[in-house]
């Protein structure tokens, strides 16, 4: 016998279009980051400029394996399927071994001043918010 999947009220469609969005914006810092390098250290200090250029290719990695998979994951949310799940997780994942690297290994913290903490913070909040969002999806019969 089949079940069919309950629908997710609006509000779940608003913050799934919402977190896309946040993760394509995300997808877009990373891509600039990664081609266009010249042009954003331009407008740094030479503290800010070592901040940068001292980023390990582990932690550009984590950073592109973040929003890639958020982005995945949120496509997964629109499409209401059950691997959003892991997918949240994986980019939750690399957006704290990114943000250990930025700002307790590097100079990052010391070139940028306290508000360096800010971004991080958010992104590790948001996160959260979509591991339970997708588990509470999971639960309700929204996401199948």
């Amino acid at each position: 016998m089949m079940t069919t999947p309950l629908k997710p009220p609006t509000w779940f469609w608003i913050v799934s279009v919402i977190a896309l969005l946040w993760n394509l914006t995300g997808v877009f810092n990373y891509l600039n980051q990664a081609f266009n390098q010249v042009a954003m250290l331009e407008g740094l200090d030479q503290a800010q400029r070592e901040a940068f250029e001292g980023i390990p290719a582990w932690a550009t990695a984590a950073f592109a394996i973040a929003v890639f998979s958020g982005t995945v994951a949120c496509i997964g949310l629109l499409l209401r399927k059950k691997w959003a799940r892991p997918f949240f997780i994986i980019s939750w994942i690399a957006a704290v071994a990114q943000f250990v690297h930025w700002l307790f290994i590097s100079n990052a913290v010391e070139a940028f001043g306290p508000s360096t903490y800010v971004m991080p913070v958010i992104v590790i909040l948001i996160g959260l918010y979509l591991i339970s969002l997708s588990k509470k999806g999971i639960q309700k019969g929204w996401l199948n």
